[in-house]
């Protein structure tokens, strides 16, 4: 135990000169989901058909648009939120909105995994993600003003 208590030692004495400089936590965060987001959406916009194999065949009658069109119309809206994220401006909308998004979006890859058995990778990505952006949101929501 003292070998391990030794190495987290000289491991924190190393970095704090890093840590000293480096950007809160909070920032790191809502860079990371803002990109995170940025990133999606631009891909959305370029090949929206690779995403919309997340459409399985009960889905797609609720959306009122093709699967293709409903990815290009998320894209647009996800390179707008990811800005906002990544510029730090309406950061606790931006950061609801994603979190409400992909929490929702948990819940329906969490039914398509238990009756399809598809997607279960997205989905253990996506809970990490929805709780990055609940974070973000909470951290928005304390700033004062």
């Amino acid at each position: 135990m003292a070998v391990v208590d030794d190495l987290a030692a000289r491991s924190r004495a190393m970095a704090a000169p890093f840590v000293r400089r480096a950007p809160s936590t909070a920032a790191v965060a809502r860079l990371g989901l803002g990109l995170m987001i940025l990133l999606a959406g631009v891909h959305k916009l370029v090949a929206p058909g690779l995403w919309a194999i997340y459409v399985v065949d009960w889905l797609e009658p609720w959306l009122v648009v093709t699967p293709v069109d409903f990815m290009l119309l998320n894209g647009w809206l996800e390179v707008a939120f990811g800005l906002a994220l990544l510029v730090d401006r309406y950061t606790a909308f931006a950061a609801a909105v994603a979190a409400v998004s992909l929490t929702a979006t948990c819940g329906y890859l969490a039914v398509v995994w238990a009756t399809a058995g598809l997607f279960g990778d997205v989905l253990v990505r996506d809970v990490g993600l929805a709780g990055l952006a609940w974070a973000v949101l909470v951290e928005a929501l304390r700033r004062p003003g």
